[in-house]
């Protein structure tokens, strides 16, 4: 009888202390990607799925390929296993943002990579492993979206939350984030029909719609949450201060169970929105009158802010917190500016000379 080929996923985790389990930041998350993996994975091919962020990883484990999806803050770990694995002449493939933004250096790491996303070319690079004639590369386009195969969970306790995707991209381009960096600032929409298959496929009640900008196109965020009303669920994701100006979907948002969304609020000061590729912000309206108007509409609001930009002084994080209490957000985060490589930030800093390391994700921890 003839051995099945056996593909093992891996998550790794931002970091690992050795024989130690992973701490409890995002640990108990559902990986989406996995399941979208799984879902393209022919049912003769074998799957095993080990969690970096909670399990020890099984070096020793029989298996005929290692896929590793991989961030960039998660790259030196990825690295890590990928090497331990290559040592056993086990192959190592490697998918996800890092890899599309730094295809050269994932190349020494891994013997092949998925540059942007990979339901077109799954299939190939599958097919070409099997007859001993991995390619170096292949290269994905945002085609379609695959429907989840969340088997591959098995009886891991994840949250109960699901997460789903409405769409790929966003229509900004703000000079400190990654995604635009690869979708160039388009959107790309996913049926509306597979989005309400995708949540009943899950059974759960929790939804976290993972887009970057669940309102980037409101029509079609508006026919979304009509059609997941029925389902009486409880949802969030993430979006722009621009669906304040629009009454239609923040009430659709709210009716369809809505709880709460994320916003990049990122600074109160003007001109570094306008350094940072937000300045559109300044010109949709006041923003503590667009804030207020959520909160009207019972939606919370999980808050984010970015410090470091060249005109940051002092007086701007006092500012920001006295923002933060008068709208008594649901959550608020205080983040420091991350230079993400291929990013505009990256870009400028590195001509500016003003970056300490040109591979902080190597260096770092």
């Amino acid at each position: 009888m003839e051995q099945k080929m056996k593909i093992t996923f891996v998550l790794p985790a931002i970091g690992k202390k050795k024989g130690k389990k992973y701490i409890k930041t995002w640990k108990n998350m559902e990986p989406l990607m996995i399941a979208v993996l799984k879902a393209l994975t022919p049912s003769q091919i074998e799957t095993d799925f080990m969690d970096d962020r909670n399990e020890l990883i099984d070096y020793e484990k029989k298996t005929d390929l290692i896929v590793i999806s991989v961030e960039t803050y998660t790259a030196k770990r990825a690295y890590e296993i990928s090497e331990k694995f290559r040592k056993r002449g086990i192959k190592v493939v490697a998918g996800g943002y890092h890899p599309t933004v730094e295809p050269d250096e994932c190349l020494e790491h891994f013997d092949s990579i998925i540059i942007g996303n990979g339901e077109s070319v799954w299939e190939k690079m599958l097919n070409d492993f099997q007859k001993g004639k991995l390619e170096e590369k292949y290269v994905g386009t945002c085609s379609s979206f695959a429907m989840p195969d969340r088997s591959i969970y098995k009886d891991r306790k994840y949250t109960p939350l699901a997460l789903v995707e409405t769409g790929r991209g966003c229509i900004y381009s703000c000079e400190f984030c990654a995604i635009h960096s690869y979708y160039e600032k388009k959107y790309y929409r996913r049926p509306v029909g597979e989005v309400v298959q995708d949540i009943k496929n899950s059974g759960k009640k929790y939804v976290f719609f993972i887009d970057d900008n669940f309102v980037s196109d409101h029509d079609y965020a508006v026919e979304i949450c009509k059609a997941i009303e029925p389902l009486k669920i409880k949802w969030v994701t993430q979006g722009a201060i621009t669906m304040a100006k629009n009454d239609e979907l923040l009430y659709w948002m709210k009716k369809s169970g809505c709880k709460m969304v994320l916003i990049g609020y990122e600074s109160m000061n003007p001109n570094i929105l306008k350094d940072m590729g937000k300045g559109w912000r300044s010109s949709v309206g006041e923003i503590n009158e667009l804030t207020q108007k959520i909160h009207n509409h019972g939606i919370g609001i999980y808050a984010t802010f970015v410090f470091g930009f060249g005109d940051d002084t002092q007086e701007v994080f006092d500012e920001t917190v006295k923002f933060a209490k008068k709208h008594a957000f649901y959550f608020a985060a205080f983040n420091h500016l991350v230079p993400f490589p291929k990013t505009g930030v990256y870009k400028r800093l590195k001509e500016e000379k003003r970056l300490l390391s040109e591979k902080w994700w190597l260096d770092s921890g």
